[in-house]
């Protein structure tokens, strides 16, 4: 119970953390330098004015200074990294693998919230959790041995578990990145207009080497389904027709992932009882 309580208390600080790369990386500003402000007046935030969720509570959700709205991104952020560090903790404990499927966690819920408010996917989130999904592949890798869905195809089974998870790993990275890559070519083409940044073909990427290739093209599948919702959504609630509505498509990409790695298991086997 207490690897728990510690897991949470490290998300919520993470999450802190989380919210300064959401508003400084897509303005190129340090996220070390200067300590944190607020954005309308510009004034450092006192140390108990930065004080995880509960400051944003006690302050009512405004600077204390200008009186200027806190988003209500900065308390969602705290609480959904302290709820995944936790989840994580419960189901793995404290092991290797809850601190790779935390650090995953963490990474989704900073793209999603970038892309939902500033429609950027950081390079530092996107390349760099690519290289940490590759580095924990074989740290902690993928499934048991034999049981690798695509890797067996590309290396003999007697050679090491781990090298066949990294193979997992890169393909995960790689394919569906290729494909995704093809889609938005595909539509730029036909339509004449962006359909898909290249953000999205790096986040891709990303959660194909955490996760791997069947798991990556499930995530692929269940975010343009999200996507295809929140498009419908838009022009219900707005009335305006869906060309006007840049999508943010890794949004839907981080909460598909987030969807995928909790309980793609549990959909994968209800299917497959479909057809009996």
């Amino acid at each position: 119970m207490i690897e728990i309580a510690i897991a949470v208390l490290a998300g919520l600080l993470i999450g802190s953390f989380l919210n300064v790369c959401v508003f400084r990386l897509p303005r190129d500003l340090s996220v070390v330098r200067p300590r944190s402000f607020c954005p309308g007046c510009e004034k450092m935030i006192a140390w108990y004015d930065n004080i995880p969720v509960l400051s944003f509570i006690l302050l009512g959700g405004r600077c204390r200074n200008c009186k200027e709205r806190i988003p209500f991104r900065y308390p969602l952020v705290e609480l959904s990294t302290a709820a995944a560090f936790g989840i994580c903790v419960a189901a793995l404990g404290p092991t290797l693998a809850a601190a790779k499927y935390s650090i995953f966690s963490a990474i989704l819920i900073t793209l999603i919230a970038s892309d939902a408010e500033e429609r950027i996917l950081p390079d530092e989130f996107t390349l760099g959790g690519t290289i940490l999904g590759l580095i924990f592949s074989v740290l902690v890798p993928m499934g048991r041995p034999g049981e690798l869905d695509f890797s067996q195809f590309f290396i003999p089974g007697s050679l090491n578990w781990r090298w066949h998870s990294l193979t997992e790993s890169a393909l995960g990275a790689g394919l569906p990145c290729v494909m995704i890559w093809f889609v938005g070519w595909a539509y730029e083409k036909l339509r004449h207009r962006e359909g898909l940044g290249f953000g999205d073909v790096k986040m891709i990427a990303m959660i194909g080497a955490f996760l791997g290739l069947r798991w990556a093209l499930l995530t692929l599948i269940a975010a343009s389904l999200f996507g295809s919702l929140g498009g419908l959504a838009y022009i219900f609630i707005t009335g305006k027709d869906a060309s006007t509505y840049e999508l943010p498509f890794g949004s839907f990409l981080g909460l598909a992932a987030l969807g995928v790695a909790m309980f793609g298991e549990v959909v994968v086997v209800w299917y497959s009882r479909l057809g009996r």
